[in-house]
């Protein structure tokens, strides 16, 4: 009796929660006044999402509202579909080539790009913008000290020791489809049979700690600087191009023309070394997200001098 009257209690009071509150921008279709920045979960993306407000808020006199912690690609594309934000801060093309496109993983940068600029025009109205210059991928990395004393710049390298290294690889990167672990023994000729499954966040640190040899993370991460690792170069291909961009839906390009411009000027502008010290900067220091980006922008003075310039796409390449 108690249990039942509990969950009444429960239920109503969920209600009126749901009823009386919703996040900025994500409470039903935007008005003709508001632009809305998505994010996601991460250090990186919540950097990159102030990052696109306060580029837009330096340029254009208008308030711009944020949203950050949707912990998906497709939940930022939700938000975007469903009329409930108009710009999402930063995508990535393998994510979204074989998640909202649903298409097969494509290893060329250049046609992973073209693809999902045409996907997104055609399928959802969208505009897909060139890479602000750095990729989220898989990567293989070493101590500095094992790279220097092998010899050890990328994947290919680590063939003669294969035997006898110790990996340790992201969980689901084992029987991952597409670029896990038996593309890898395809395209690189050669496997890892030593390998040990752990939880991404615990790569660095066995490594750092020489509890492994090589290990699977991710390229744009912090832990590569304070724990002082050496990314391999991936010189077969296997892992599938993951550039970060931002994306918009042309309704709000054009009630706002000069957003385009705006979101041109990042074109190239942050490299991966750069993520890496963003991504840094925040973890290692607990700054905000949003201070790093502020900081960020000011030291290169809000790209104000940098023209952008969009580099014609061939036509008939996808057709």
């Amino acid at each position: 009796m108690f249990k039942q009257m509990k969950k009444k209690i429960l239920l109503a009071l969920s209600l009126i929660l749901l009823a009386g509150c919703s996040l900025p921008g994500l409470g039903g279709n935007l008005t003709g006044q508001t632009i809305t920045v998505t994010s996601g979960g991460s250090t990186e993306m919540q950097i990159m999402g102030y990052i696109v407000q306060g580029m837009i808020e330096h340029y254009i006199d208008t308030d711009v509202n944020i949203v950050s912690n949707l912990g998906s690609s497709t939940m930022n594309h939700q938000a975007l579909m469903g009329g409930d934000a108009n710009v999402s801060a930063v995508r990535y093309t393998g994510t979204s080539l074989t998640g909202e496109l649903g298409q097969d993983p494509i290893t060329d940068p250049d046609l992973a790009f073209k693809t999902v600029v045409k996907g997104f025009d055609e399928a959802f109205d969208q505009k897909w913008y060139p890479s602000y210059g750095f990729a989220n991928t898989y990567a293989f990395m070493v101590t500095r000290e094992n790279a220097e004393k092998y010899g050890l710049e990328k994947v290919s390298d680590l063939e003669q020791y294969a035997d006898s290294i110790d990996v340790g690889v992201d969980s689901s990167w084992i029987s991952r489809a597409g670029d896990g672990y038996a593309a890898f023994q395809e395209t690189y000729g050669f496997g890892l049979p030593n390998l040990y499954p752990m939880s991404i966040g615990l790569v660095y640190t066995a490594v750092a700690n020489d509890e492994v040899d090589v290990v699977l993370g991710y390229s744009t991460d912090g832990r590569i600087i304070s724990e002082d690792l050496v990314v391999l170069e991936d010189d077969r291909h296997l892992f599938p191009p993951y550039d970060g961009s931002a994306v918009a839906n042309h309704e709000i390009l054009a009630e706002y023309p000069e957003l385009d411009n705006i979101l041109m000027k990042l074109e190239g502008t942050i490299s991966d070394e750069d993520m890496q010290r963003l991504n840094y900067t925040s973890d290692e220091y607990l700054l905000e997200p949003k201070t790093v980006a502020t900081k960020f922008l000011e030291e290169n003075n809000y790209f104000e001098d940098k023209e952008p310039y969009v580099e014609p796409v061939e036509k008939g390449v996808l057709e």
